[in-house]
């Protein structure tokens, strides 16, 4: 997708999946609340959902600060009077507390795997935390279930994340959801979604 910012950065796979993600998206996310998306990347997906359900408010977030300007570029280009979103804030989500109060739903897309575990603890405790009984913590990416993977590719995809970090990797279903456990957070659905992808669902319960 051409645009004229400079600190727009694109990531192909946005495009591919982004569909998809919505399709998934729509099916749990409220009628009015906040929308909190962990590890927003590029900005490409949250700025995208923001269009697609403007009944929500949405706070995007990244660790990376060279991100959070493609964030700000993406929301220049595509919601320029920004009525429904936040201005991005750096996050790293396995501090505790986050600088947010609260959220209805808290998304996270491609991040559990390109990161250590401690992330993933953070974000299961955080949202045990700011979300409501009832919200729901969305996340998608590549996962292996009952400790294989799902495909070939996936097993190709996980060796080369470990030669390039030892403490990345493709993650277990089983343990993400044992984090959430502890966290007051049930798992309600796997939903297999395109290029042997996975969306987990899970809804806080106290």
């Amino acid at each position: 997708m051409n645009n004229p910012f400079d600190k727009a950065l694109h990531f192909p796979a946005t495009l591919r999946n982004r569909n998809a993600i919505a399709e998934v998206l729509k099916e749990y996310l409220p009628e009015t609340g906040v929308v909190l998306e962990i590890g927003s990347g590029s900005g490409e997906h949250g700025t995208f959902f923001a269009n697609i359900f403007s009944n929500l408010d949405w706070q995007l977030s990244d660790n990376d600060p060279v991100n959070l300007d493609s964030i700000r570029a993406w929301i220049d280009y595509e919601l320029p009077d920004k009525l429904n979103i936040y201005p991005p804030l750096l996050i790293d989500v396995s501090n505790i507390p986050l600088p947010v109060k609260f959220a209805n739903v808290i998304i996270c897309i491609n991040v559990v795997h390109i990161t250590p575990w401690n992330v993933t603890e953070g974000l299961m405790k955080n949202a045990g935390v700011l979300l409501p009984k009832g919200g729901t913590l969305y996340l998608y990416g590549p996962y292996k279930v009952s400790g294989k993977h799902t495909s070939p590719s996936n097993e190709r995809f996980d060796l080369s994340l470990r030669a390039e970090n030892e403490k990345w990797g493709v993650r277990d279903m089983e343990s993400i959801c044992a984090e959430a456990k502890k966290n007051n957070l049930k798992f309600i659905e796997r939903v297999k979604m395109p290029s042997n992808n996975q969306s987990l669902i899970f809804c806080k319960v106290v």
